[in-house]
């Protein structure tokens, strides 16, 4: 039974049990609610969640250990001698899962039998052949023993999946019956209810700490790894970007960094005067009607995705501003610039800086207005002297969350900056970030053994360090003058 099929039953039943424990709860007071301790609904809800909330959490930790496990176990199958020369593990698992999946396949269509299958030994030509026929492509070198492991890989996930319904629907029943059993007229199922519900709160409150960690630990991990196959030094006080999956490679984080900064630059300066003059603008002098039609239009850049603006930028922006800046003025000849990127990506952070800085401003209290114009303040004077002073740490979270987007942003990087990493301080050169870097390294059939991928881990690892400073920095300024005004 597939995951998706296995919850939409735990579900049901959930379904079921509040029904059934409304009913109950009624029956037993012959329907007159004030011999009840609770409201029907709730003795309903402690069955409902008995019945849900642990078949659920017990199917989703199944799922998360389960691959482990048959990794380490069918790994284990594989011997050393039967690796091909300089590959790794991990590419020949790869293999297994493939064919794994191609057996899967072929006896969905019929075109073998689970008898065959069993007796079938390891003939590469018609395994090759037969997984031809389903579309998966096998590594050069497959030897009896890979495909031994994913006959044992089926196998095992086969019988896994069996005892992940097993489970789930045990814990689903259990956990039904027991909630069922309980319901009397004086069970405090309210407070059951409530006590639960604030758990499973608090239990998903605690995913985005979860996942921070997990993906904290997860950079740390294969950037050390990376660290072990490439030196440090080389990595920060080196000048060049020159990968060779060859190798022989020289990987220095400074090229990107500068380019990612200096996009990020030119984006900043162009969205965050623009945005703060439009949301002071709509906040402070624009009518109802002016505001209700520009706040929406302006919005509707958010809502373009971004690789429209990397064709913008490739076809519009770029060819203009070589034509009509860079070449005349000597400073380059292609349209893949710094300028370019920055420019785009400047248009399209726009509406992060305006709508929070106008949400930001509107709810500063009417009172410190009417107050600087009781004391001869003109409109002007009271927007800076008194609005944007107190709307301060607003304006700098919306600044920070336009400098995180503009520096996690790739496609319009890729369109129209190019994939150059230099240090230069021409703005009409072709240049590239950290992000880019990163989809590059990793995009391909690539080994998770090399330097030249581990290196995607080390920059993604140095662009949440240098986005973490930011947040920091941006919390000291926002502290510092919320104690000013409030």
């Amino acid at each position: 039974m597939t995951p998706g099929l296995l919850a939409l039953i735990v579900l049901a039943l959930a379904c079921g049990g509040f029904f059934l424990g409304r009913f109950r709860a009624l029956q037993m007071v012959g329907k007159d609610l004030r011999l009840l301790h609770s409201l029907p609904g709730y003795y309903g809800q402690t069955v409902a969640l008995f019945t849900g909330v642990p078949a659920l959490a017990l199917m989703a930790v199944w799922l998360l250990v389960q691959p482990i496990v048959i990794e380490t176990r069918i790994s284990s199958m594989i011997p050393e001698a039967d690796l091909p020369q300089g590959s790794s593990r991990d590419l020949v698992m790869a293999d297994v899962r493939r064919i794994a999946y191609g057996l899967d396949t072929i006896l969905a269509r019929g075109a073998m039998s689970e008898a065959s299958l069993s007796e079938m030994r390891a003939d590469l030509s018609d395994i090759r052949s037969r997984m031809a026929d389903v579309g998966v492509a096998l590594g050069a070198d497959v030897q009896p023993s890979v495909f031994e492991a994913a006959k044992a890989w089926r196998h095992t996930t086969g019988l896994a999946r069996v005892g992940m319904t097993a489970a789930t629907l045990a814990v689903a029943l259990a956990g039904f019956g027991f909630a069922t059993f309980r319901i009397r007229p004086e069970f405090r199922a309210r407070n059951v209810s409530e006590t639960f519900l604030r758990w499973l709160l608090i239990a998903a409150s605690l995913v985005a700490i979860g996942t921070t960690i997990g993906i904290v630990l997860s950079l740390v991990f294969q950037t050390v790894h990376f660290f072990q196959l490439y030196p440090a030094q080389e990595f920060f006080f080196s000048l060049t970007w020159n990968p060779k999956f060859g190798g022989g490679s020289e990987l220095s984080i400074w090229p990107l960094v500068w380019g990612t900064l200096y996009v990020s630059a030119i984006a900043l300066a162009v969205a965050v005067p623009v945005g703060l003059f439009a949301a002071i603008y709509l906040a402070e002098y624009a009518s109802k009607k002016v505001r209700g039609i520009a706040k929406p239009l302006l919005e509707v850049l958010a809502g373009i995705p971004t690789i429209v603006y990397g064709l913008f930028a490739l076809i519009t922006v770029g060819p203009l501003l070589r034509d009509w800046v860079a070449q005349p003025l000597g400073l380059g000849s292609s349209s893949s610039s710094v300028m370019t990127a920055g420019l785009v990506m400047g248009v399209m952070i726009i509406p992060f800086v305006s709508s929070l800085s106008d949400d930001i401003i509107n709810a500063v209290p009417q009172s410190l207005r009417d107050g600087s114009f009781a004391m001869g303040a003109t409109q002007s004077e009271t927007v800076k002297q008194v609005i944007l002073p107190a709307a301060l740490p607003g304006i700098v979270g919306a600044i920070l969350l336009a400098a995180s987007r503009a520096i996690g942003e790739t496609m319009i990087v890729v369109l129209g900056a190019g994939a150059a990493a230099k240090l230069s301080m021409n703005p009409f050169e072709a240049m590239t970030t950290v992000t880019v870097k990163i989809v590059s390294q990793l995009t391909g059939d690539t080994e998770f053994a090399s330097p030249e991928t581990l290196v995607a881990f080390a920059l993604g690892l140095t662009l949440f360090v240098f986005t973490l400073v930011l947040n920091v920095l941006a919390l000291v300024i926002v502290r510092k003058y919320r104690e000013q005004y409030e």
